[in-house]
């Protein structure tokens, strides 16, 4: 089974606290984040984070007067097994009906996060994965 959320890119100054302070926002307000990477180099970094619904954390991110989101797209999340080929399987699943993946991550709960131009054709796809 699969399930549409969200994946929010923050860009945050590349300093220490800069995070916490993201996360303590967002934790405030009550979202759970799922799943998160954050990257950079330099003066700034891109923090990836998996959320149900991304209104509420836009509403954190305003009243802080820090980081707001610069991207946002809806992705599919789907229920994997932590065992060797599994993502081989899914991907295979996704590849056989002619989907283009741009994006994949592995959130909490050995859940596999997935993202495509076309999210309703990959969820169609994906509500059919088996374990």
């Amino acid at each position: 089974m699969s399930t549409l959320a969200s994946d929010l890119v923050i860009e945050l100054e590349n300093e220490p606290g800069a995070l916490a302070r993201v996360a303590t926002a967002i934790s405030d307000a009550g979202v759970n984040i799922a799943a998160a990477t954050c990257m950079g180099n330099g003066e700034s970094a891109e923090l990836h984070i998996l959320v149900p619904h991304s209104e509420p954390v836009h509403r954190a991110l305003a009243n802080t007067h820090g980081p707001t989101v610069t991207r946002e797209r809806e992705v599919v999340v789907v229920q994997a097994k932590d065992r060797p080929g599994e993502l081989a399987e899914l991907t295979r699943m996704v590849s056989d009906a002619g989907i283009n993946l741009d994006m994949v991550y592995v959130a909490t709960n050995s859940r596999v996060v997935l993202g495509s131009q076309d999210a309703d054709s990959l969820k169609q796809v994906l509500d059919g994965f088996s374990f």
